[in-house]
């Protein structure tokens, strides 16, 4: 008999590696084109144009299709009868809360990306580079938890998380602070 349980999370895992990957380069491409006027002048609009066009295939053939097929697979796997327990431990419910805030921020990357097929860049590039950060929080957090379920205590978890936030954050300065000299 066919483990299909075993392929539906392979799948998940594929699809969640290819939704990450969709995500970090749809905002590396937001940071270009936040910066195409200061870094190519009169020809930014043509440098644009070009990462729209990229923005909208990755987008429209990557990351779209990666999160609705990893949400797919996942929750093929988690209402399986091997794996329903699984609703019911606490780092579970971690975990797909902070899916959902996943999606979320996938929701808002979908939003600014509209607004810059408009013209509208309401974000500078250095605003874009912490935002790059937020997918990398929630990817560490999403695998700690996963992980280390329940070894992880919850306090030194909590502090852990938010010290790797503060220097992501003072990496993107100390970044931004060498660019300029």
């Amino acid at each position: 008999m066919v483990n299909w349980i075993g392929y539906t999370k392979a799948l998940h895992l594929i699809f969640m590696v290819s939704w990450f990957a969709g995500l970090f380069y749809m905002v590396r491409l937001f940071v270009y084109h936040a910066e195409s006027e200061k870094n190519h002048g009169e020809l930014a609009f043509v440098f644009q144009k070009q990462y729209l066009l990229m923005q909208s295939r990755l987008w429209y053939i990557i990351s779209w299709p990666s999160l609705v097929l990893t949400l797919l697979f996942g929750s093929i796997t988690l209402f399986s009868k091997q794996y329903y327990y699984l609703l019911h431990e606490p780092y579970m419910h971690v975990k797909l809360g902070f899916v959902f805030l996943l999606v979320i921020y996938h929701f808002i990357c979908h939003k600014i990306h509209l607004d810059q097929k408009k013209g509208v860049s309401l974000y500078t590039g250095i605003q874009m580079r912490v935002w790059n950060e937020v997918a990398t929080l929630f990817l560490v957090i999403i695998t700690f938890v996963i992980v280390l379920r329940d070894q992880l205590d919850g306090f030194y978890g909590t502090i852990g998380f938010i010290l790797f936030g503060i220097f992501l954050f003072l990496g993107i300065r100390l970044y931004k602070r060498l660019r300029k000299e």
